[in-house]
């Protein structure tokens, strides 16, 4: 038990008298405020005024004393401060006083056969003026429910009970009733009653305590303090107490439990027991807001609570983190705002410490967060780390388990290497928070140094990729020491030097600066170099870039996000030395920007003959039909509309290139010319074929009939070509007309070798009349469809009612002129249209 929740102070002290006299004992205990009522076994009822504690002591000053004439023990004292009551229950009546004259109220009479009251005081928010109060009756199971103001009171209800009642406690209309033998809670608005747990009455006190929100203290078996709501649930751990309590009080965060040697003090928080205060033959106990009495027959203590930032403080200077941390969390409504983020700041850098040098990172680091400590005071801990400016000195007092990681780097460097990871891991978290804020020159400084020292490549570059707040002159040499020269390069990249950047990592690329990891630095250099407005440090490395790779370094240009208008010539110029980037170039310019300029068009096509004619001049065979850019050209050439058909035609005029021909002959409308080169200079019937169907696509029936007849008067006129002619015949039946080829064919061909084609011809213009045959009646069915129903609705009558409405709009048909749609509707003329 770490923990001193209360203080105690007698307040009062009943002289020692001769045991005839003891009949005058303490009995209950009362109070309100700075107002102290003792009742007494001899009927005598003693008003009492707390005075102000003088360091240790605090005393009483007796203000009133009123004797009962019945001289009988009193059993019971309830203060009304609404009303300035005093409700005296003795010897089985309850009698009202004035609290401070202890003159009795002669218009409030004595209610009677009562064996204990309890007091709501939340009955009523509209009337302030008016308590409810509940007695149980002495002769009777039953609770009746008394309505007080100041000059009346009345029984409203009566809630009959199975069994004996020994206690009760009210919150709101929730009744918590100790019977004979076991716990009920009762709903006197709803009428629900719920049976909670048994107990045994002989062998144990009887308790039930309001504990406020709609939630009660049992004293339940096997010695357990059990909490229960309105609802008959339990909602905290119970706590395990000593047998033999006699009486129990709750001052939130704490329970207090009276037995007749002492008092037990346990926190309804963790349940655990924080304090314990020695009485000899305590019998009572009262708690109040300000504070608790307990008292015995002779003696009355005041138990002043400690202030909760003060026992929160105690509990953190003396390592008891976890007890200060629940404590803090559980009382943060009882304390102000500035009052709890203060405690919460320091207890939570407390405790981070203590789990810092136990080696439970992930808590330190939530605790750190959570208590937004200044990173400045965990980095001071590590040896051979950045110096920290503004000449910083810790503000943190040393913790219990407090271990030096200067000596563990030496000793233990394994362990050592768990904190270097828990530092990067918190820098990280807070780093662009604005617990870094003002520090993050130390933050980054420190994360780099731990970075390359751990080899945390990823991190390393990830931290230099954005913007940080590393300091050149402090970083640069200790990564060139480290050979991270690649990080170098992104430390100066992040700092603006574009130049030094480049520099860097070009050195890197050509071998003169050994590292030991680093991704692709040639394809980071040119990304970077796309991303650089300043154009003058692209050309001053664009010689360099392409001269290792076209194809990647090409990307400067194409991926800077220009639009097309911006590209100069001059860079079209520059590219002419290197081909194959023009050719991406280009290609960017026409397949991605959209470039309609006949100049990006035509060079395109040039650039691919170009690129063909290199590739011919290093192989044998003249068949190129493999090749990627061949057929890149051949799409490019059907598909644009832009290019110069003349240069292009003046660029392949003296090259094998004869499907390129045959597609600038086809575009200029000369598809003899381009069927005669594809088939008697490339000699490629599919080609020539392939031809025929892709320009037939889209055209008209007498084109394709002339367009396929001309290819068939091509081969016929080669007496070598027989079998292509008949090829083309019987497997584009359909592309000719029946009457020109029998015109054409010659006479010496055979029945045999055209007899599929003219089956297939027959039969495709047979069922082509058919097919047509079939449109046109289903035209002229769909015509006379519609002219009955025209003849229908036009000749008939159509009556229209008084009632009958528009089926557009809904209004009635009051005009003479109306129309009827297609679907029978009979709707408004201007409906309509």
């Amino acid at each position: 038990m770490s923990l001193t929740a209360f203080m105690p102070f007698l307040v009062l002290e009943k002289p020692a008298t001769s045991k005839e006299k003891l009949k005058s004992g303490f009995q209950v205990l009362e109070g309100c405020g700075r107002n102290l009522y003792i009742g007494s076994r001899d009927g005598t009822i003693q008003h009492f005024t707390l005075l102000e504690p003088e360091g240790n002591q605090q005393t009483v000053r007796e203000t009133r004393r009123k004797q009962l004439g019945s001289k009988d023990l009193i059993t019971q004292m309830k203060v009304l401060p609404v009303q300035n009551h005093l409700l005296v229950l003795c010897n089985g009546s309850i009698t009202a006083f004035n609290m401070f004259s202890l003159e009795p109220i002669p218009t409030l009479s004595k209610i009677r056969n009562v064996s204990l009251m309890s007091v709501n005081d939340s009955y009523s928010l509209a009337q302030p003026l008016v308590v409810e109060l509940f007695t149980l009756a002495s002769r009777r199971r039953a609770v009746s429910i008394h309505v007080v103001s100041v000059n009346k009171w009345e029984c409203i209800k009566e809630v009959s009970l199975s069994q004996d009642p020994v206690s009760l406690a009210v919150d709101g209309s929730c009744l918590c009733i100790g019977t004979d033998k076991n716990y009920i809670l009762h709903d006197h608005k709803s009428g629900i009653t719920l049976d909670l747990v048994p107990h045994d009455s002989t062998n144990q006190s009887v308790i039930v305590q309001a504990v406020g929100k709609g939630e009660f203290l049992l004293n339940g078996p096997g010695s357990l303090g059990i909490f229960v709501n309105s609802h008959g649930i339990s909602q905290r751990p119970p706590l395990q107490w000593s047998q033999g309590v006699l009486a129990a009080a709750v001052y939130p965060p704490y329970v207090l439990a009276l037995q007749s040697e002492g008092l037990l003090i346990y926190s309804m928080l963790d349940q655990h027991l924080k304090q314990t205060i020695p009485l000899h033959k305590a019998i009572g106990l009262l708690s109040t807001t300000e504070s608790v009495f307990v008292f015995t027959e002779s003696e009355v203590y005041n138990l002043q609570p400690i202030p909760l930032d003060v026992q929160i403080t105690a509990l953190v200077n003396s390592e008891s983190v976890h007890e200060a941390l629940e404590l803090l969390q559980g009382v943060e409504g009882q304390l102000s705002e500035d009052t709890y983020k203060t405690l919460q700041k320091n207890t939570a850098h407390t405790a981070g410490f203590v789990k810092f040098y136990q080696g439970c990172f992930q808590e330190a680091k939530e605790l750190f967060i959570k208590g937004d400590i200044d990173p400045r005071e965990i980095i001071s801990l590590y040896p051979d780390l950045p110096s920290l400016g503004d000449g910083f000195t810790s503000q943190l007092a040393a913790v219990f388990n407090t271990r030096d990681l200067r000596a563990m780097r030496t000793e233990d460097y394994a362990t050592f290497q768990g904190y270097q990871e828990f530092l990067g891991g918190f820098l990280s978290a807070i780093r662009g928070t604005d617990q870094s804020h003002g520090h993050g020159r130390d933050i980054d400084c420190t994360l780099l140094k731990l970075y390359a020292e751990r080899e945390c490549h990823k991190d390393l570059d990830q931290l230099l990729s954005s913007g940080n707040d590393c300091l050149l002159d402090m970083c640069v040499p200790y990564l060139e020491k480290n050979k991270r020269f690649f990080s170098l390069g992104l430390l100066y990249q992040s700092h603006g030097q574009a130049d030094d950047a480049v520099q860097t990592w070009v050195k890197i690329v050509d071998g003169f600066l050994a590292v030991s990891s680093s991704p692709d630095v040639y394809k980071h250099i040119v990304k970077f170099l796309s991303q650089q407005k300043c154009r003058k440090l692209l050309w001053k490395y664009a010689d360099w870039i392409l001269q290792r790779d076209q194809e990647v370094g090409v990307q400067i240009f194409t991926n800077r996000g220009d639009s097309q208008e911006s590209l100069s010539d001059e860079d079209l110029a520059f590219l002419t030395k290197y081909p194959k980037a023009l050719e991406l170039y280009l290609e960017h310019l026409v397949m991605d920007f959209k470039s309609k300029k006949e100049k990006h068009h035509t060079l395109l096509a040039t650039t691919y003959v170009a690129h063909i004619l290199r590739d011919l001049e290093h192989v044998r065979a003249m068949d190129t039909t493999g090749n990627t850019t061949r057929y890149k050209l051949q799409q490019f050439l059907q598909d644009s509309t832009f290019y110069n058909a003349e240069d292009v035609q003046e660029a392949i005029k003296c090259t094998p290139l004869f499907v390129e021909k045959a597609i600038l002959h086809g575009r200029a409308g000369e598809h003899f010319k381009a069927l005669e080169v594809l088939v008697h200079k490339a000699k490629d019937q599919q080609a020539a074929e392939d031809y025929c169907r892709r320009t037939s696509e889209g055209q008209s029936t007498e084109f394709i009939n002339q367009l396929y007849l001309t290819l068939l008067g091509i081969y016929l006129q080669s007496p070598h070509s027989v079998s292509a002619a008949v090829d083309l015949l019987n497997g584009n039946s359909a592309a000719f007309n029946l009457l020109d080829v029998l015109q054409v064919l010659p006479d010496s061909w055979s029945l045999q070798l055209v007899d599929r084609f003219l089956i297939e011809s027959l039969r495709w213009n047979f069922h082509s009349r058919q097919m047509r045959w079939i449109e046109k009646n289903l035209v002229q069915v769909e015509y006379h469809r519609h002219k009955i129903g025209w003849i229908r609705d036009t000749r008939g009558m159509i009556k229209v009612e008084k009632w009958q409405l528009c089926q557009r709009c809904g209004r009635y048909l009051m005009e003479p002129i109306f129309l009827r749609s297609l679907k029978g509707e009979l709707i408004h003329e201007h409906c309509g249209v």
